[in-house]
């Protein structure tokens, strides 16, 4: 594995200050979130390597403002953060080094501005404030206005110029997908929290309450919500199919390494049934060890000689 230095320039990116940017936001990504990292640092290519950092620090700068504090809270800060990306997209200046590194990385790469905005509204809109879903149409909204536009944000600078509207909208069916499945598998952790991730029309559908769930009550209704949740995230899953055909060469691997977890960890929630109302459903160690193994052992059977 190339070291980080090597990879900034393998990207181009040979200014002093923006080296130190990116090297922030990589340490940042690496405290938060080790494993998206470490599967960059693994499996993608090495020009891509900082974008990607630099996309996926920023998802969850956006992420972290929209679920922190008092809904006043969240609202005053997500309106000064959205006017420090705004000035920073315009200037390639601001105050915060990860501000700075994702400007660098969206004027780099020709990312459309509309992306950004759009989750940042959506930020504000639908995850702020966020109460749940009525329908499967309110849940489909949620998509559209911020989770969707939210993995773009990140998977969008593999493109140069940004995503078509072939690879766009790949992108969100790969999104209804995975929201699918963590909502599954942090159902435990989300209703501790206050927070309902499944319709409540779906609930009343199978005669099951929400103190069924968060107390949960292992009878035939809940059992058959839960199997009929992950006949819907298995079918989105499967929806994805021919996701790495719109994936650039170099990010390949990583997608692919993704999508067999996200199918682990669906796997791991059928199983769990009820279980996944008591605990929250990771994939363990092992599966993520193997997939990472074996999808690092294709890239170098892939990497050109010489």
């Amino acid at each position: 594995m190339p070291s980080w230095r090597t990879t900034l320039t393998a990207a181009g990116i040979t200014d002093p200050r923006l080296r130190e940017d990116y090297t922030h936001v990589a340490r940042r990504v690496l405290r938060r979130e080790p494993a998206p990292y470490v599967t960059l640092r693994l499996l993608a290519a090495p020009p891509l390597v900082p974008w990607m950092t630099a996309g996926v620090a920023f998802m969850n700068l956006v992420d972290d403002v929209a679920e922190t504090g008092t809904a006043q809270e969240r609202s005053a800060g997500l309106a000064a953060l959205t006017g420090q990306v705004e000035t920073a997209l315009r200037t390639g200046d601001g105050p915060d080094p990860l501000i700075r590194a994702y400007a660098h990385a969206v004027a780099a790469r020709a990312l459309p501005a509309h992306w950004i905005s759009r989750f940042l509204e959506g930020a504000a809109t639908a995850e702020a404030g966020f109460d749940g879903f009525a329908t499967e149409e309110d849940f489909q909204g949620y998509l559209d206005a911020y989770a969707w536009p939210g993995v773009l944000v990140f998977t969008g600078l593999q493109y140069q110029g940004g995503p078509d509207e072939e690879q766009a909208a790949g992108w969100r069916r790969f999104v209804d997908a995975a929201q699918r499945v963590d909502f599954l598998a942090d159902l435990a952790g989300d209703l501790a929290d206050g927070r309902l991730c499944l319709p409540r029309a779906r609930l009343a559908g199978h005669g099951v309450t929400r103190a069924d769930l968060e107390q949960a009550r292992d009878t035939p209704a809940v059992r058959a919500l839960l199997a009929d949740e992950t006949r819907r995230a298995r079918g989105a899953l499967e929806a994805t199919e021919g996701i790495l055909d719109l994936v650039e060469p170099g990010l390949r691997p990583v997608i692919e390494a993704m999508t067999e977890l996200m199918g682990h960890q669906l796997a791991a929630v059928e199983r769990a049934g009820v279980q996944a109302l008591r605990k929250d459903v990771g994939y363990g160690l092992a599966a993520p060890v193997r997939t990472l193994l074996r999808a690092r052992a294709g890239r170098s059977r892939l990497r050109p000689v010489g």
